[in-house]
């Protein structure tokens, strides 16, 4: 059974969305997305400054398996990259939810946030009943 934080806001794409302030989320893979792909060895993500939208990729996730795209629940501006990953990919394995976060991004309000799944959502699409 994967972990599901209460807190926080769900993709269908297997991304994690943390409200830090009406205008900056943070995003991250989900345990369930972490522990499909295995043992992640390499991590790319976008430059601090870019424009990203929702729905389309914004990096990817290398792991032992295969490799998957990351993409971006909402739109807006990059504000700051985990870069920690680039030498320690292995914390999206060890802490998805926590020190494996993958960027930080500025929306336009809380309306950004509209479309996006609960953790009980979540946690019922992915079979965690």
């Amino acid at each position: 059974m994967s972990n599901v934080q209460a807190n926080l806001l769900y993709t269908k794409e297997h991304e994690w969305v943390e409200k830090l302030s009406d205008t900056v989320v943070r995003i991250g893979i989900t345990d369930f997305a972490q522990d499909q792909l295995g043992d992640i060895v390499f991590v790319e993500l976008p430059k601090v400054g870019a424009a990203v939208t929702a729905n389309e990729s914004i990096g990817s996730v290398e792991s032992v398996k295969t490799v998957s795209d990351i993409f971006c629940p909402v739109s807006g501006k990059v504000t700051a990259v985990n870069s920690t990953l680039e030498g320690s990919p292995e914390l999206v394995n060890n802490a998805s939810f926590g020190e494996g976060w993958m960027v930080e991004v500025e929306i336009s309000g809380p309306e950004a946030l509209e479309g996006l799944l609960s953790a009980a959502e979540y946690g019922s699409y992915i079979g965690n009943d």
